[in-house]
């Protein structure tokens, strides 16, 4: 038996929980106090944190994507075609490194969602403890999370181009959900668990939960399927659907640069990064993480085949291509 330990307003926890769900392993959920327990036994105090059924620990959801699929062959989300399970990764990564800064903006920058936000999360971790103690806690992690603002880039100046990218992303979404739940099939793939996880908040904090149901109503209907998919299969299909290389390539449009920009600043030795995609201007402070991400894509994608490589810029575009053929 898993235990994961996370919270409802952590994008990756909900990621976890549906993707563990989908997959059938058996597992309990845990939030409130006990995360606190499980946080002691991993390196970086960060959720989810998934106890395995040996007793050990671990963190950070792409690596643990990965390590169950190492563990359980049955039902697995990283489709057989390695171009194509590239693609799913690579979109997963947009979702969890980029999207969350939709995700993070949305919930700090306006007056209404910072105080509704503030007050479900306080009230989702005391579980109890009285309307006093919640509210302090409350603005306590409010002041916290406003201040980290500029540090990952979700300042106004920078959220029209985070909006304009995230409402692509939904466009494609809305466009494609109608006609077919999945982006690689009949079944989902890593790329669906990594936009649930950011996309589930939106639908559910104030501004962008309006902005969702008003414009995006399916796509903000899908997402209450995605949570649960244990009753669901499926098969994969051969090539990925429009919906995913429009997404791949608005990532191209956004998260290549970003991440580019990124690496070279951190070469520079300089402590900001500066790039401009579809008409914005984007600035924040680098970030070592991302490096990684960018140098991890970049393995993946030359392992790919000299054909799996081609397959791959033709479906995503000079962005990428450009990003990670270096």
């Amino acid at each position: 038996m898993y235990r994961l330990y996370g919270a409802l307003a952590s994008p990756y926890s909900m990621k976890m929980r549906s993707l563990l769900r989908y997959r059938q392993l058996p597992f309990t959920w845990h939030d409130g106090a006990s995360v606190q327990d499980a946080l002691a036994n991993v390196r970086a105090p960060v959720i989810p944190v998934l106890e395995f059924p040996d007793g050990h620990f671990a963190n950070d959801s792409t690596p643990l994507v990965y390590e169950l699929e190492e563990l359980h062959e049955e039902r697995g989300i990283v489709p057989p075609d390695p171009a194509v399970a590239f693609l799913a990764h690579l979109i997963e990564d947009f979702a969890d490194e980029w999207l969350t800064k939709a995700m993070f903006g949305w919930r700090w920058l306006a007056e209404v969602d910072q105080a509704q936000m503030s007050r479900w999360l306080a009230f989702d971790r005391m579980h109890g403890g009285g309307i006093d103690a919640s509210q302090s806690a409350a603005d306590k992690f409010r002041a916290r999370q406003v201040g980290r603002m500029a540090l990952v880039g979700c300042t106004k100046e920078n959220f029209p181009l985070i909006e304009a990218s995230t409402h692509v992303v939904l466009q494609s979404l809305e466009a494609h959900v109608t006609e077919s739940f999945f982006l690689f099939g009949s079944r989902p793939s890593l790329a669906e668990f990594g936009l649930f996880g950011q996309l589930s908040q939106l639908a559910t904090d104030p501004t962008p939960q309006s902005m969702m149901r008003e414009h995006f109503p399916y796509t903000y209907r899908w997402l209450a399927h995605l949570d649960d998919l244990s009753g669901h299969s499926g098969e994969w299909a051969d090539e990925p659907s429009a919906a995913a290389l429009r997404i791949a390539q608005v990532a191209g449009a956004v998260y290549a640069p970003f991440l580019v920009a990124n690496e070279a600043a951190l070469d520079a030795g300089h402590d900001m990064l500066r790039f401009e995609a579809l008409g914005h201007e984007f600035s924040q402070p680098v970030f070592k993480y991302q490096a990684k991400c960018l140098a991890d894509l970049r393995t993946r994608y030359k392992a790919l085949s000299d054909a799996g490589r081609d397959r791959v810029d033709g479906w995503t575009g000079d962005g990428w291509r450009i990003a990670l053929d270096t």
